[in-house]
């Protein structure tokens, strides 16, 4: 596959799983408003804290609003500049499916193209001011009805196992972020058992997983029972285990042999340390003590992302020596430089500079 090709693959999976799961984040946020005897700026301040955009947020409207649930939803809904925001996860895998045209089946790109205008004119913006609800439900279907589109009607082969690499993965840390809903929000709130429940509840129907949770426990709800349940089932879709577990599988389809040395035994090297470390921690995690689990499982899941652009479109270039000067610059242009590399969120960066590779790539990714 040409490396550009390959990579808008799996960075389309990634993008269409992101503002799905956004969606879900902002209905989660929305529910334990009204369900859970929590203080409403204390429901909308972890979001914003999981979302990875809390400085910015800060820096653009002051500590102040961090708990303001409708200027939160403003930002993560509409904000062209907000690397996360629905708006700009839909444009990302908008542009994403343009270049995968002759990759992509017709129904698919109508779908994902629908929706890319849908949330660009008027009636999305009615929706949205007059049922909060059907707005986010709206955007979670559509995405839902891309993935499936892709899974029933392209060729399972590389550019589909890209696609749902990038996906899966995303889920992954995505979910990871959903769930750390719960300690942040405990953090905030006295620890009160009926809340506790009240809020793992809340999370599980976020993942869509409370009827088969009920199916498999059919017992007392706890929140023990909860955690264990979206982190290490695996049969359940959108739990930690059966996402890494499924990303791990695709990486062998993609790359025969990455689980030696070669081309994709980096990320598949570092995905299987993670799922083997996850294993071990399914007798000793509690609810109380998951933040960390979870922090884990999305560092780990960015790190393999990473890995996966650099077996896609190769290491980076080397950078140009600077000719030989006079004097060395100011100093005070150097720190500047810095900070702006620094205090840019993670993501758009690496977009940044993967779209500046990639319009410079012709050559072949190393994908079978």
């Amino acid at each position: 596959m040409i490396s550009r090709v390959a990579d808008h693959c799996f960075w389309f999976g990634r993008y269409l799983d992101r503002a799905e799961s956004t969606a879900r984040l902002l209905q989660v946020t929305r529910t334990l408003v009204f369900d859970a005897d929590i203080p409403v700026t204390q429901c909308w301040k972890p979001l914003v804290i999981v979302a990875g955009v809390e400085p910015k947020f800060i820096e653009l409207f002051g500590q102040e609003n961090i708990g303001n649930g409708e200027l939160v939803q403003s930002y993560m809904t509409w904000e062209p500049e907000n690397p996360v925001s629905l708006s700009t996860s839909v444009r990302a895998a908008r542009e994403s499916a343009r270049v995968l045209r002759d990759v992509l089946s017709l129904e698919s790109w109508e779908e994902i193209n629908e929706l890319y205008h849908w949330l660009g004119g008027d009636e999305a913006q009615s929706l949205y001011r007059q049922n909060r609800e059907q707005f986010y439900r709206r955007v979670r279907k559509s995405t839902q009805l891309v993935l499936g589109l892709i899974r029933s009607t392209m060729l399972h082969d590389t550019p589909l196992s890209l696609l749902w690499a990038g996906a899966m993965l995303e889920r992954a840390g995505q979910t990871a972020r959903i769930l750390d809903m719960h300690p942040h929000t405990m953090t905030l709130e006295s620890a009160h058992q009926i809340v506790e429940v009240a809020l793992w509840l809340s999370l599980l129907r976020a993942c869509s997983g409370y009827e088969a949770f009920v199916k498999k426990v059919q017992g007392r709800i706890s929140a023990q029972a909860v955690a264990s349940f979206l982190v290490f089932d695996r049969r359940f879709p959108r739990s930690l285990r059966y996402c890494l577990l499924s990303a791990k599988q695709i990486l062998l389809h993609i790359w025969p042999e990455a689980d030696r040395p070669g081309p994709g035994h980096s990320p598949y090297a570092r995905l299987d340390a993670l799922t083997t470390w996850l294993d071990k921690q399914e007798s000793t995690v509690n609810p109380n003590m998951i933040h960390a689990l979870l922090t884990r499982v999305v560092d780990d899941t960015s790190v393999i992302c990473s890995d996966i652009a650099r077996e896609i479109l190769g290491p980076p270039e080397p950078e140009k020596k600077a000719p030989a000067e006079p004097s060395p610059a100011p100093a005070g242009l150097q720190s500047q430089s810095q900070s702006q590399s620094q205090g840019m969120d993670p993501d758009a960066a690496k977009l940044d500079a993967r779209r500046t590779k990639t319009e410079r790539t012709t050559g072949k990714a190393e994908v079978q």
